[in-house]
This record gives structure tokens, sequence and C-alpha cells, in this order.
């Protein structure tokens, strides 16, 4: 007999299956079959990289205490998981002996392969001087399918309610990464190494990472989170299929990009 919070979660996992399948079958994966094609994936994909550490965030800050004076947390066993999936993110190892947050190691990976990283410099440095993330999309020129996407993820990190939120980073995100990351490999076996071992260190790092020990911790927390509060799950079910539903709208976005570049050459 499964606890209540299982039968919820299971009920969940069974509603969000469909569009998981649907997610996991897009031609994104085998239409990255050269550079130039990698070129626009990555300076669209880097967007998500970003957003993703602004849902990191939003869930440290409503599961932990990051204000002056600090309150210890209501829950320390979701604080504890949080906090070591922000160390990972934030600070992780760099495979050259140093550590850099996983957008850092996205970037530097885009730098190696020779992608073009102005757009999404744009966007950090209009945020450093105090804009909003919707005038420095704006300012940056972000493409059309990156913008609503990263637009769509700041609504439920800023807004979202903590099932929403934890839902949101548990199966939009940590549960997803492995098994489309995976794709992305084989589709980069077919491709010569020469520049992409940044990229390629990334890619296994997350599949590392978010299969073996940050998924499961997402799964725990959310569970901790939700408990067996009916309306939470609803909460988190609504979130967990909005969160992909978005995924699959910006892969259709980067696809027609990516098909497009063959006509216009390759932008970086």
């Amino acid at each position: 007999m499964l606890i209540p919070s299982a039968e919820h979660l299971v009920d969940l996992q069974r509603t969000i299956e469909p569009l998981r399948e649907k997610l996991f079958a897009h031609a994104i994966y085998t239409a990255v079959d050269s550079l130039p094609r990698l070129h626009v994936f990555m300076e669209q994909h880097i967007f998500a990289v970003w957003d993703f550490m602004s849902l990191v965030k939003a869930l440290q800050r409503k599961l932990t205490c990051v204000e002056v004076p600090w309150l210890p947390a209501t829950n320390g066993a979701a604080a504890r998981l949080v906090n070591e999936i922000v160390l990972g993110e934030e600070s992780d190892e760099d495979g050259l002996g140093g550590h850099l947050s996983h957008f850092e190691l996205y970037l530097a990976a885009m730098r190696e392969t020779g992608a073009d990283v102005r757009p999404i410099m744009r966007f950090i440095d209009s945020l450093r001087t105090g804009q909003s993330a919707a005038t420095a999309l704006a300012d940056a020129a972000a493409p059309e399918a990156a913008r609503r996407f990263t637009q769509a993820t700041l609504g439920v990190a800023e807004r979202g309610s903590l099932p929403a939120v934890a839902a949101a980073f548990t199966f939009g995100r940590e549960d997803l990464v492995p098994e489309m990351f995976r794709r992305i490999v084989a589709g980069l076996a077919r491709q010569p190494s020469a520049g992409l071992a940044r990229f390629s260190y990334y890619l296994d790092r997350h599949i590392e990472l978010d299969s073996g020990e940050h998924g499961p911790m997402a799964l725990n927390m959310l569970a901790m989170i939700c408990g067996d509060d009916d309306a939470k799950w609803r909460e988190a079910t609504d979130a967990a299929v909005e969160a992909i539903t978005e995924r699959i709208a910006l892969w259709d976005g980067v696809l027609a990009a990516v098909r497009s570049c063959d006509r216009a050459g390759d932008p970086a």
C-alpha cells in the first residue's frame, strides 16, 4: 500500500507521462547534426540554462532564509536538499580544477564551439544595470522562443506557490534533463570531437548529477513540501504540466531556427 504522498506522486507522474513521451520524441535531438545547427541550439538554450538558476534560487528563498536577520528554516530536511542542489548548480567542478556555475560552464562551451554569446551577455549586462528581465530580453534581442520560455519560467519563480515552483523545478528540469541530454549526446557522437570538449563535459556532468543526485533529491523535496495535501498536489501537477508544455514549445521554436539556419547560413 502506497503512503498518501506516494499515491499523489504516482498520479502526477501518470498525468504528465504523455507530455514526457512527446518531449523525448521531439525532432530537435536528431536535428542538431552539424556545427552551425549546434550553434543555433546553444544560442537559444543558454537562456534556459540561465533561468534554471532563477528557479533554483526561488526554491532556496522559499525553503531557507537568505535575509538578514536570519531565521531558521521551517523544514530542515527540505532546506538541506535545496542547499545541496544549489551548491552543485552554482559552484560545480569545472573539469579543470576550478569551480563554476553550470551557466558559466555552458558559456565556456559556447565560446569553444564558436557559438555567439553576445545576446546572452547583453542580457546579463542589462540585468546588472538594474533592468527588468523583460527589458533585458528585449535589449538583448533574445530569440523569440527563448524569450517566451524564460518569461514563463520567471513567472513561476516570481509568483508561483512553493508546490508550483518545486514541481516546475522537479518535473520541468531535474526529471527531464538527463534523458534529454542523453539524446543530445547521442547526436553529438556523429560530430567531429574538435571544439566540443567543454560542451560534452557540461552534458555528461548534468546527466551524472541530475540522474544520480539532484533528481532524487528534487522528488523527495516535492514530497516533503506537498505532504498529503490534495490542493498542493493539484498545484504541483498543474505546474508540472505547464513546465513540460513550455519546454516542448521551446524545442519547437529552436527546431524551426535550426532548420532555417541551413538556408541563412551559420548565424554565429
